[in-house]
């Protein structure tokens, strides 16, 4: 059974989403590091100088995570008192912030900028391309998560 949806969440719908995507992108982001860096040792955050530089850069992209995943939670404890927290766009927001994040990760800074490779082997492409379809399939999924509420929105200003 689907939740009513009030003036509220009509009036709050963007912060929803934008709760959604910053902890999205912090989550994923604390994912990442997480894995990839503490736990499989496959790279640092920035990986063009010594080691120690390289655990400094990961130490601030967790503090980073952190921050946007804890503005984020703040977001969604200010939605709820107001009593417009609407899970489905909240979702659909994590989605496109963690897909997005990881899209930007995997192009920017991995290829454009080139301070990390998600994997020092001699074929990354596999590797490249998993990381990118994931971020994608996440961005698609959230963004479809947030359209399919627009018809909820019209409905409340409607008064159907």
């Amino acid at each position: 059974m689907a939740k009513e949806i009030t003036g509220n969440h009509v009036k709050f719908a963007k912060r929803n989403v934008s709760a959604g995507i910053l902890f999205g992108l912090g989550f994923v982001a604390f994912i990442d590091e997480t894995v990839f860096h503490q736990l499989l040792h496959w790279h640092h955050f920035y990986d063009q100088s010594t080691t120690e530089i390289g655990l400094v850069s990961d130490g601030l992209f967790h503090a980073f995570s952190w921050f946007a995943t804890v503005a984020g939670l703040f977001l969604v404890a200010d939605l709820r008192r107001r009593q417009a927290f609407w899970l489905k766009r909240w979702w659909g927001g994590m989605l496109l912030g963690g897909g997005a994040f990881q899209l930007y990760d995997g192009v920017i800074q991995h290829k454009l900028m080139r301070i990390h490779e998600i994997r020092y082997v001699e074929n990354v492409l596999i590797y490249d391309v998993v990381w990118n379809i994931i971020a994608a399939l996440m961005i698609i999924a959230g963004t479809i998560m947030i359209a399919s509420t627009r018809s909820q929105l019209r409905g409340v200003f409607n008064g159907t």
